[in-house]
């Protein structure tokens, strides 16, 4: 598979019947949820699970998404979604970017970009990430190109 970016975190995603919309491809709400999938299931195999979050009365809160859609995904369909975590300011934001592609013929059908904010789960606010989360993330975080 040819990535993006080097070292991804990838999931296997299959189209459901339930991903369809009354176009026949899988509905874009669809993708926003294979997002959070790929980016939940990333941050807990880093150490960073909901009974940490909770723990720590933290969490990373989606602010915004950047999302092209390039090719339609169909039911039956086997996927697979990458993401890597590329920009953090080891205080308040950090910058996922994702790829969805189809193997059977190699097609990006996604690229996305989501920004989030720590928050204090016990208030929802803005808050510092704790040193879990700096080094957490950060073993994770991409080296920028020189």
């Amino acid at each position: 598979m040819t990535w993006d970016l080097a070292t991804p975190f990838v999931i296997d995603l299959s189209v459901t019947a339930d991903d369809i919309d009354g176009l026949g491809h899988a509905n874009n709400a669809v993708y926003v949820s294979w997002l959070e999938r790929c980016a939940w299931r990333h941050s807990q195999s880093l150490g960073l699970d909901l009974a940490e979050y909770r723990r720590l009365d933290r969490a990373m809160a989606v602010v915004r998404h950047e999302i092209d859609y390039l090719a339609s995904a169909y039911e039956g369909e086997a996927l697979q979604l990458a993401t890597w975590i590329i920009e953090s300011d080891q205080r308040l934001k950090m910058t996922r970017h994702f790829q969805l592609v189809r193997p059977s013929d190699a097609c990006t059908l996604l690229r996305a970009r989501t920004t989030f904010v720590c928050i204090e789960l016990s208030t929802g606010k803005p808050k510092r990430m704790p040193v879990e989360f700096i080094e957490g993330y950060g073993q994770a975080l991409l080296e920028p190109s020189a």
